[in-house]
């Protein structure tokens, strides 16, 4: 494949025919935020927190970045008053999930988001879909999923999989940027317990 030259933050950036706009930020050593990213997984574009603007001529638009392939004479921006309100706004959305988030409020001191600006959620889930997608595309599992819709919308362990898959893996609770689905787990694992018919669990 051929690279192509693009220009991030007007830094010039030689990016391969194929490379989503943070890999080839990366590449340059410029970072663009993100809580749903990770390289063992498919772009998602769950968390919004990556927005930049794309340019190619006379054509604009803020975009979600890592679903976005680089292309010829692509001019990329990531950083402005409005993306910065943008994150902002995002950042503090999730906040009345996950008030106690180390990574969420790291990036709410980097971009002055308030931590009370919204009132509280009873879910700590930011529906990054992290934990999901891993289950799914690496340990070919399917023992954690989402369920309901909107702002229903919760992640679940499946509890006749779980039984037989989570208790000696776990991989998926350290990409967690929050602890739901530690939370998660643990109604699966009282679930699992108090349920004959789920064989597998810790016990044995």
């Amino acid at each position: 494949m051929s690279d192509i030259l693009v220009k991030i933050d007007g830094k010039e950036v030689e990016a391969a025919e194929g490379m989503t706009v943070p890999e080839a930020a990366q590449s340059a050593g410029i970072s663009i935020p993100t809580l749903c990213h990770h390289e063992k997984l498919e772009p998602f574009g769950g968390c919004r927190l990556c927005i930049v603007k794309v340019q190619v001529g006379d054509w604009s638009k803020h975009v979600v970045s890592c679903v976005y392939t680089v292309e010829e004479n692509l001019v990329v921006t990531t950083r402005s008053e409005k993306i910065d309100k943008i994150r902002k706004m995002i950042l503090e959305l999730q906040l009345a999930h996950a008030p106690d988030s180390p990574e969420l409020l790291a990036y709410a001191e980097e971009y002055g988001a308030q931590r009370d600006r919204f009132e509280k959620e009873a879910s700590f889930c930011i529906h990054c879909g992290l934990c999901v997608r891993y289950c799914d595309e690496v340990k070919k599992k399917n023992a954690v999923g989402f369920v309901d819709r909107g702002i229903r919308k919760e992640i679940s362990f499946i509890p006749e999989i779980a039984a037989k898959e989570c208790w000696n893996c776990k991989e998926c609770f350290e990409l967690c940027p929050t602890e739901a689905l530690q939370a998660a787990y643990v109604l699966a694992e009282s679930l699992i317990a108090t349920t004959p018919s789920f064989k597998g669990g810790p016990e044995e």
